[in-house]
């Protein structure tokens, strides 16, 4: 029977477990660039044996950001400092993934230490961009419409991205089409409101996700993964219109032909949800039912924090991965201490080995 400590193959990428350090926004970086704070947040994971790193959300240009101070892979100058962090990672064991986003209207915000809210052109913020002019939420700045060049455009960002995640050593890419960022303004039809070939039918709004998985996956390695990170709902009951775990089991069928080899499945992104009373786990059965439907590897990712609980999202096959955030905050050698509770060899360093 598989286990959270079963090795897990994806092309020719192997990984030692099944536990994943969820991408979490960092907000510290300084035009874009990678730092000790990364270094340590990462690597701290790394020498904690989880099998797969994820770093932050990367924006793909300044324009994409959630704040002035995200994490940025836009120039040929981000890439040194993202290698000192992937060179650290691969010694100590674990693997690494890069996740590349623009935000679209949801972005130019404060910090989070400030408040974290729009910003307005005229306050220092940017013009934020999406499919339409619709906003996700009241007291959000107007988007730009994108035009088809500039649709066009922003691909191309993203492709060369990840020509430079890989010049910066990662082992696989995750492109982020979750949490209303921008390729969800383009998917959903809560935003979306184009007539062009970016809007209306299924097959239009998924388009801008589609046609930039094609342009990655040509200037990536054939061995490297790619990965997709989507919303498996909009949760948004009440609307017709809202994208349903229909959608996303649909979506997966396109995506997997196109050289896609696993889905993160979130949820959200336009309407508020409150996260304090929710039940562990409480997002897995989207990765179940992709993985049902469509045979494509899958990644459950939300409010997972106990080893148990874990351990049989892996036993009961209703994801391959298990996606783990907050509690990574809290205890960065979570994977060292799963492998003790479960009886399980897991290699410490020997520098911590009389702690275990």
């Amino acid at each position: 029977m598989k286990n959270l400590f079963t090795p897990l193959k994806i092309r020719n990428l192997e990984l030692k477990n099944r536990i994943v350090l969820s991408p979490m926004q960092q907000y510290s970086s300084d035009d874009g660039f990678a730092n000790d704070w990364h270094l340590v947040h990462y690597g701290s994971r790394a020498v904690g044996g989880a099998g797969l790193i994820i770093t932050e959300s990367a924006v793909v240009n300044p324009q994409g950001a959630n704040t002035k101070n995200d994490l940025g892979i836009w120039k040929d100058e981000h890439i040194e400092g993202l290698k000192r962090i992937t060179d650290f990672i691969r010694k100590n064991g674990a693997k690494s993934a890069i996740q590349l986003a623009h935000f679209g209207s949801k972005g130019s915000k404060s910090h989070p230490n400030d408040g974290f809210q729009p910003i307005g052109i005229d306050k220092g913020g940017w013009q934020t961009v999406s499919s339409s002019e619709k906003v996700p939420f009241a007291g959000m700045s107007v988007p730009k419409k994108l035009s088809i060049d500039e649709i066009k455009s922003i691909q191309q960002d993203f492709v060369d991205a990840a020509i430079h995640s890989v010049a910066a050593g990662f082992d696989a890419i995750e492109v982020h089409a979750a949490h209303g960022y921008l390729f969800q303004q383009f998917y959903s039809q809560l935003i979306n409101d184009r007539t062009d070939e970016y809007g209306g039918s299924f097959e239009n709004r998924i388009r801008f996700l589609t046609e930039t998985i094609q342009r990655i996956r040509k200037v990536i390695p054939q061995e490297m993964p790619l990965l997709v990170r989507i919303s498996a709902v909009d949760y948004v009951e009440i609307d017709e219109n809202a994208w349903q775990i229909e959608d996303s089991i649909r979506l997966a069928k396109v995506l997997q032909p196109l050289g896609v080899d696993m889905i993160t499945a979130s949820g959200g992104g336009f309407v508020w949800v409150d996260k304090s009373n929710i039940m562990e786990g409480y997002q897995v059965p989207f990765a179940e039912a992709i993985k049902n439907a469509t045979g494509i590897l899958t990644a459950s990712v939300g409010g997972i924090k106990s080893v148990n609980f874990a351990n049989e999202i892996i036993e009961t096959e209703k994801a391959d991965l298990v996606v783990i955030a907050r509690e990574h905050l809290r205890n960065p050698y979570f994977s060292i201490q799963a492998a003790k509770d479960l009886n399980e060899t897991l290699p410490i360093p020997w520098q911590y080995k009389r702690a275990f």
